[in-house]
């Protein structure tokens, strides 16, 4: 295994616990490796405004990739755009056509924030079954009385759109839909949302896109992930690493298979394979 030089981190099943927190074990790992010299950055499906500010202001840590790699931020002076991978609002609509026709909560994300229904927004309860990310997704979402209206506003596309289902059935309905009748890149974190990207954006082809600017090859750059939004990182970077409570597709084609969240399963791999 080459030096590992960039890891890339998810957030959700992954760095954080099951109480969306950072441990103090976990927090001087981190440390450790940027101390090292290594890039060490937040791969996320969140929106910025979504990304917890202890992580936004993470010492050392410079880059951030967002919404599965539609938005590239240097966090040196202030948010700096690095890399923009916008999703049309055509397309966007055809896939809010779909989501429509199902019991579901809608989001969509424009310039690093998430929108959503206010009439969905006020039954979480019926979508996110786990409290963290009930109280995750009120702080954070703005309410809008129809995402539709929010898409008219801005014209020029969004960072990504997403569904959180009601329905495990309607669910698999819906993404064999979309896989079959679109080139969108179409994925989920949790195991009753799907997320929808422009074609060929990832959280893997954000981070290789981001260590070409830096002068680091994709071999030389490890990533962390749990769900299957994280499935084409771990295999299109150099070394991924699954987590043992992760999605089982992803854990049999990772390189690695860490220990839980729960216990600093990223902390544990980054000592065994990048510290020096």
């Amino acid at each position: 295994m080459r030096e590992i030089k960039m890891i890339g981190l998810d957030l959700d099943g992954t760095l954080l616990n099951r109480e969306k927190k950072l441990t103090p074990y976990s927090e001087a790992v981190l440390k450790e490796a940027i101390r090292q010299g290594v890039t060490v950055l937040v791969a996320t499906g969140r929106p910025l405004s979504g990304v917890p500010e202890f992580m936004r202001e993470f010492p050392g840590m410079r880059y951030i990739l967002t919404a599965n790699g539609a938005r590239i931020y240097d966090r040196k002076d202030g948010d700096h755009l690095l890399f923009c991978h916008l999703l049309s609002n055509e397309d966007a609509s055809a896939v809010l056509d779909v989501f429509e026709e199902y019991d579901t909560l809608k989001d969509v994300y424009y310039d690093g924030v998430g929108y959503a229904n206010r009439s969905e927004i006020d039954h979480l309860e019926r979508y996110y079954h786990d409290p963290a990310m009930r109280d995750y997704i009120w702080k954070t979402r703005k309410r809008v009385e129809n995402v539709r209206d929010k898409m008219k506003e801005y014209s020029f596309g969004m960072d990504k759109i997403q569904a959180v289902f009601a329905r495990m059935d309607e669910r698999e309905e819906a993404m064999k839909r979309l896989k079959e009748t679109t080139e969108l890149s179409v994925t989920g974190a949790l195991t009753n949302n799907i997320e929808v990207n422009a074609k060929g954006v990832n959280k893997g082809n954000g981070l290789v896109e981001l260590g070409g600017l830096l002068g680091i090859e994709r071999e030389e750059i490890m990533a962390c992930g749990d769900g299957l939004n994280d499935l084409v990182m771990l295999e299109t970077v150099g070394f991924g690493v699954a987590m043992a409570n992760g999605n089982e597709e992803v854990k049999e084609r990772a390189d690695y298979v860490t220990l839980t969240n729960e216990e600093d399963g990223v902390a544990k791999a980054i000592e065994k394979f990048v510290l020096r």
